[in-house]
């Protein structure tokens, strides 16, 4: 156990938590993995790091909490050296001094990788925004949440960490609202329904995620019929979880896999696009630091619409 050196502290950016009653017995690193967007591995690390104290103490990862600890978490400083502010188009719908909602572009990536530090959304945040949130690490700053590289539409991102944990707390907790549309194929029955299937890394493929009780997590997604073209269906879907590929598993799971999915599917695309048909519409979620919520839309890309287009004109040959 260690004593909490005063002097390290920047209070204007740490985050401080205190543990509510449904936490008291919850072990440190899995409280605040949920409670942050962070993995456990990470949380893990900053604790060995003396980043994470418990009452102005560290403890160890299983600490179980108690009722009105007060958790803080340093400020995480990003370094980016390498990776560098680029002058890349966004379409930020809503902006102020504690978040972003951008509208993400299909085809570009969130956050930098290995081997892969530039072109990304994180690049372009990094140009058109004064300050990140840095509890997400130095590759991804500000980053809550993320899209698939082929998934357009609206993501939200944290220029503060307090709007950070809030944000992500939202997403985990399931009071941030988050609706997709999704273009699959096959005439879907019924009106509406849920799949509520676990998913976790594919055992055969580690590249790709599945159905499957080993090693998975709870998700689950409800969905609604929209409109109907015969061979295709559009649909809008409810993230009530936020898997990995969720959206994808789910409805291929469910035998109407996402048109231009090429992970998850190996019907033949007519359309010759590239990437599956998945758009985030609609966002909704209460304001870190205002009382009132946010709700923000995003229109169809071009290349989404021309597909409606042709579908509506019955030019699909089947």
């Amino acid at each position: 156990m260690v004593n909490l050196d005063r002097e390290r502290l920047n209070l204007e950016n740490d985050v401080n938590i205190l543990v509510e009653q449904d936490y008291i017995g919850k072990r440190l690193d899995v409280f605040l993995a949920e409670s942050t967007g962070l993995t456990r591995a990470n949380i893990q690390r900053l604790i060995k790091a003396e980043k994470i104290f418990v009452n102005n103490h560290v403890y160890k990862a299983n600490y179980n909490l108690k009722l009105a600890d007060k958790i803080t978490l340093l400020a995480i400083k990003p370094v980016l050296t390498d990776i560098l502010p680029e002058d890349i188009p966004l379409d930020i719908i809503y902006q102020d001094e504690s978040l972003a909602i951008i509208n993400k572009a299909k085809g570009m990536v969130v956050h930098p990788a290995a081997g892969n530090y530039t072109h990304t959304l994180v690049n372009a945040l990094l140009y058109h925004c004064k300050d990140l949130s840095g509890i997400n690490g130095e590759l991804r700053p500000g980053i809550v949440h993320r899209l698939d590289k082929d998934t357009s539409g609206l993501m939200v991102v944290a220029k503060r960490d307090l709007a950070h944990v809030s944000l992500a707390k939202q997403i985990e907790t399931k009071t941030a609202i988050r609706i997709y549309l999704a273009l699959v194929f096959g005439n879907v029955k019924a009106d509406a329904g849920e799949i509520n299937l676990p998913i976790g890394r594919d055992e055969k493929n580690r590249k790709k995620m599945a159905i499957t009780y080993k090693n998975s997590k709870p998700a689950y997604t409800t969905y609604k019929v929209l409109e109907r073209f015969g061979d295709y269906t559009l649909i809008s879907c409810k993230l009530h979880t936020g898997r990995t590929h969720q959206i994808r598993v789910h409805l291929s799971h469910l035998g109407h896999p996402l048109v231009g999915d090429e992970k998850y599917t190996s019907r033949k695309n007519k359309f010759g696009i590239s990437g599956q048909m998945l758009h985030s519409a609609l966002l909704m979620l209460k304001h870190p630091l205002k009382n009132e919520n946010l709700v923000c839309t995003a229109k169809l890309p071009t290349e989404f619409l021309k597909v409606l287009k042709i579908l509506r004109n019955k030019k699909v040959t089947k």
